[in-house]
């Protein structure tokens, strides 16, 4: 979060009573559960940290009209380090972030979705705001895709290290004079 709502993939939103659920394909099939059941936020160390942080909603009748028509979110609680978006661009190291977002349908068009999102973080001077506007598309059985960004990766991380899988199975360095991996608990084959 904030990124995992540049949605340039298909996106399908869940709504039940209690939770709802913005199931997203293009982050490796990720989900944000926003909890609309009037809970308060957990003590701290209750929930565990993670990238997507943890989202308390609630919907609103902004026109009178007996019909929800805005879901209002807020997220805490996240993991780090963590980027604003696709540049980079790191939000503060103490994940402190607070994002509040205003869901909502065009009036005009009902296939044309608006996400106003607000980031709260120490790494800015003020409160920044965005304005993702998203369509419908119409297709009958939209594609799903599936990515994952591990599968096929000759990129081996062992300890604080990282190394390169040569194509015949051996770990080669990734820079000049990289001492090879501790490999104690790994049983020695004879020679």
């Amino acid at each position: 979060m904030p990124a995992i709502m540049n949605l340039y993939d298909p996106m399908e939103i869940v709504v039940t009573q209690d939770t709802t659920y913005i199931l997203i394909s293009h982050i490796n099939d990720s989900y944000r559960r926003i909890y609309t059941d009037g809970r308060d936020w957990p003590a701290d160390g209750a929930v565990e940290p993670s990238y997507a942080g943890y989202s308390i909603g609630k919907w609103v009748d902004t026109t009178g009209s007996g019909h929800y028509d805005v879901l209002e979110v807020e997220t805490r609680n996240f993991r780090g380090p963590r980027a604003f978006e696709s540049t980079g661009l790191p939000l503060h190291r103490d994940n402190q972030s607070i994002i509040k977002e205003r869901i909502y349908l065009d009036k005009a068009d009902r296939n044309v979705l608006y996400d106003d999102i607000t980031v709260y973080d120490h790494a800015l001077t003020q409160p920044w705001t965005l304005h993702k506007k998203i369509a419908r598309v119409s297709a009958t059985r939209p594609v799903w895709r599936s990515d994952l960004c591990e599968e096929d990766n000759a990129l081996v991380r062992i300890g604080k290290d990282g190394y390169f899988l040569s194509s015949d199975g051996y770990l080669m360095p990734t820079k000049k004079g990289q001492a090879p991996p501790d490999l104690r608990y790994f049983k020695q084959t004879q020679k």
